[in-house]
């Protein structure tokens, strides 16, 4: 029983960090501008992409830091172009503008692509295979959790210790105040996206290693189950939303295997087609957390001024 089910436990929780990687983006971005950033999954596909044509025309350590720069500037000019000269617009405007970003950014990458599926390049060492507790998977399935653990707990250092993680603290709390008090707001909130487009862009380098397709539409998926972890979490909560993408994470794997799982164990005879479903449970989780608890597991409650 604990041999069939380990494999999909930890292909679940590989899956979940990098899930977490892409929702730290929404529920930062979220904490500070009250804004759901719909692009941030196609940023988290573009990211692909270029790794796609860059690993075939120059050395992968070129390669790896370009694309994570360039994921990084592609953020930061979203910002600059398509939402800051809507900081005072009504939230539907911005939330608009955040969909129409993402249509763009599809479209662009079907004009390039001409929509065909592109082989992402295979990165030595985390593409390798390798056996655990007599199990064989790629290495990057391993190390998934424990570099997204590393790199949460440094965002949260940066965030508790440094003058911009306090500057982002005080801007999370009241926006209007923070800008008061000479806050640069527009610094603050660029740095949000950059550090949400970095995670994206190393979030995208694990993600197309183990699914190594990338297409315009790419994004989509791990998108939305990445913004459904940080509801999930508590959106806003940086630890909420990690423990949000892992628990989907597994959860997921779990559903995919569990044809295997029950026949192994003699329950069913014959397939009858659970991972068919396991996209679905994701946002009949949303409904159901939506409906029980609002403010997700760690989501703080807020009351309206009047």
């Amino acid at each position: 029983m604990a041999k069939t089910i380990l494999p999909y436990i930890i292909s679940g929780i590989s899956v979940g960090g990098q899930y977490a990687l892409i929702a730290i983006g929404y529920t930062m971005v979220y904490g500070i501008l009250r804004l759901i950033n719909f692009a941030h999954g196609d940023v988290f596909m573009v990211a692909g992409l270029m790794m796609v044509y860059m690993a075939a025309s120059m050395p992968l350590y070129i390669a790896i830091p370009l694309m994570i720069v360039l994921t990084v500037l592609l953020g930061f000019l979203i910002e600059r172009v398509a939402y800051r000269p809507l900081r005072t617009a009504p939230r539907m405007s911005v939330m608009i503008s955040a969909i129409g970003v993402s249509y763009l950014i599809q479209n662009l990458a079907l004009y390039i692509t001409g929509g065909l599926n592109k082989n992402y390049p295979t990165i030595p060492w985390i593409s390798d295979r390798v056996t655990v507790f007599g199990m064989e998977t790629s290495r990057v399935t391993i190390i998934t959790p424990f570099l997204t653990i590393i790199l949460v707990v440094l965002l949260v250092q940066l965030i508790n210790h440094t003058k911009i993680g306090m500057a982002m603290r005080a801007v999370s709390l009241n926006f209007e105040t923070s800008q008061l008090m000479g806050i640069r707001i527009n610094n603050v909130i660029s740095a949000t996206f950059i550090i949400g487009t970095f995670l994206a862009a190393v979030g995208s380098m694990l993600f197309f290693t183990n699914y190594p397709g990338v297409v315009p539409t790419s994004g989509a998926m791990p998108g939305l189950k990445a913004f459904v972890a940080a509801v999930f979490g508590g959106i806003g909560s940086i630890p909420g939303a990690v423990i949000g993408a892992f628990i989907i994470g597994i959860a997921e794997s779990l559903i995919k295997g569990l044809d295997t799982i029950l026949i192994v164990q003699g329950t069913i005879s014959e397939q009858i087609g659970f991972a068919t479903f396991s996209d679905a449970f994701t946002f009949i989780l949303l409904i159901i957390v939506l409906v029980f608890k609002p403010t997700g597991l760690f989501g703080e409650k807020t009351t309206d001024k009047v």
